[in-house]
């Protein structure tokens, strides 16, 4: 039997949220998507606060870096801080293509950085992208 990967998608719009789930759900890889639709639930399922305290810790996390309550930037960084956390690969998945974003997020610790691209189909080929290499290629822990 295929091994069942965990993703954990931190994203507060409701369309990426359908269209990231849909294409990773058409994956012949077996995974199970959680969505966090703020920075404060994802970091609460991550540290398994309640109600989150039975939370299988993902094997990747999408992470969009503009979120209400707790910023995408915020969470990157606790997530690299706490040991039990830390080696969790974070793809920042977002709409912003600064430079700045860029360069902070790969100080904090952001194994890849990826900007949504317009269209349906561009979207879905960077979704499916990254499903292959993390959960394929690579060997996560």
């Amino acid at each position: 039997m295929r091994r069942l990967f965990r993703a954990l998608l931190v994203e507060d719009n409701p369309g990426d949220v359908e269209l990231t789930r849909d294409t990773l759900e058409a994956s012949k890889v077996r995974i199970d998507i959680t969505v966090a639709i703020d920075g404060q639930q994802a970091l609460q399922m991550l540290r398994r606060e309640p109600p989150y305290a039975d939370y299988a810790l993902p094997d990747l996390i999408f992470l969009d870096l503009n979120l209400p309550k707790i910023s995408g930037r915020e969470v990157l960084a606790e997530i690299k801080q706490q040991a039990e956390l830390r080696a969790i690969p974070v793809v920042v998945l977002t709409s912003s293509d600064a430079e700045l974003d860029i360069v902070k997020s790969y100080d904090v610790g952001a194994n890849c950085y990826l900007t949504k691209p317009v269209g349906l189909e561009a979207f879905q080929s960077i979704v499916r992208s990254v499903e292959n290499f993390w959960f394929t290629l690579v060997k996560l822990p």
